[in-house]
């Protein structure tokens, strides 16, 4: 199936903050069919467009970037300390396998870690960013450089998807990919059904997201959008060491979840609420404090102001190698996103003082 060959290849593919131009290749390859033109940005962010002519216009939007590592320090010894690129977690680093890429294309390495027999019980250090260190089988720095490697060349882990239980996808990255994923088949579904809009789609995969919503703040100032929907994840919080009390109850597989907060459009909201009412689609609802850390508060307070809305897909582990997500889930979002579209009236009026 052409949209399964698409999903594995896309969430296979690194593409780090910053570091998206291959990612968005596969992806913008994939959606030129569907759309009537596209575009990109000098950052990255890959638009397709399907009536491009119309005055109204709409966004549906995910990010395509990945967190990811720097190469920050490499010891005379060879060994290569990292930073950060987005919320890369340190916990998780030990005895993982990373890709570090080059100009001369990318070497692989690892993330060694003391053996438990030379760990004194009781006192053990936990990983940190200051201990927390990349072996590429170099014994200098010097055999580290002529590898190609260099301070400021980005790392990524190496995990692939996979299916567990024939009913989840378990990989890296699915934050927010698997949002490019979903938006691309709302595309595709729109090109499928014959279905004419009364306005323009504008169908963005941004870049950035994970270092402060940049690349949305840039296209929301391109595009100049009359309305937004973004679909980015949230937190399943039924697993093991999660707190419901403070992150919510959202559970993977009981649908998508629709948040409530200040940058979320109330009169967008409850217009989503009712598509879904309509078409029986079931649905989950968060609550977000002072933004929703996601696009949204970057198109939401764009230009003019653009009325906005976040249909999130819930995730276990977000930030590992292991993030996973309910197929039947993956499907609702996009139905959600798609039977929106088509229910929209672009006539109506998102003013809440007239």
């Amino acid at each position: 199936m052409e949209s399964n060959t698409f999903l594995h290849k896309y969430l296979n593919n690194a593409s780090p903050t910053g570091f998206e131009a291959s990612g968005q290749q596969i992806w913008l390859d994939y959606i030129k069919p569907f759309v009537d033109t596209y575009f990109t940005d000098n950052y990255g962010t890959a638009v397709g467009v399907i009536n491009p002519e119309a005055p109204y216009k709409v966004v549906i939007e995910a990010h395509a970037d990945e967190i990811s590592w720097f190469v920050n320090y490499i010891k005379d010894d060879g060994y290569i300390y990292v930073r950060r690129n987005g919320g890369s977690d340190h916990m998780i680093a030990p005895s993982m396998r990373v890709n570090i890429h080059t100009d001369k294309g990318v070497i692989p390495g690892v993330f060694g870690w003391p053996a438990i027999h030379v760990r004194k019980e009781g006192k053990e250090d936990a990983p940190t960013l200051d201990n927390i260190f990349i072996d590429v089988g170099a014994r200098s720095k010097a055999e580290v450089e002529e590898m190609g490697i260099h301070v400021g060349c980005v790392i990524t882990f190496k995990d692939e998807l996979i299916e567990l239980n024939g009913k989840f996808w378990s990989g890296r990255a699915l934050d927010n990919r698997i949002g490019g994923y979903m938006i691309a088949q709302v595309a595709r579904k729109i090109k499928e059904s014959g279905k004419k809009l009364p306005f323009g789609l504008y169908v963005v995969n941004a870049v950035q997201e994970e270092i402060g919503l940049r690349g949305a703040e840039m296209i929301a100032n391109n595009i100049k959008p009359n309305m937004a929907i973004i679909t980015d994840v949230c937190h399943d919080t039924t697993a093991p060491l999660y707190s419901k009390i403070s992150s919510g109850d959202q559970t993977a597989g009981k649908g998508p979840v629709l948040t409530y907060g200040a940058s979320v459009h109330k009169k967008l909201l409850d217009l989503i609420i009712d598509t879904a009412r309509k078409r029986e689609i079931p649905f989950q609802r968060a609550a977000a404090s002072r933004s929703t850390g996601t696009d949204t508060d970057a198109f939401a307070y764009s230009n003019d102001g653009v009325p906005s809305a976040l249909i999130s897909l819930p995730l276990k582990y977000m930030h590992t190698t292991v993030e996973t997500a309910s197929k039947d889930d993956i499907e609702q979002v996009i139905n959600l996103m798609y039977e929106f579209l088509t229910d929209f009236d672009p006539s109506f009026d998102f003013r809440y003082i007239k």
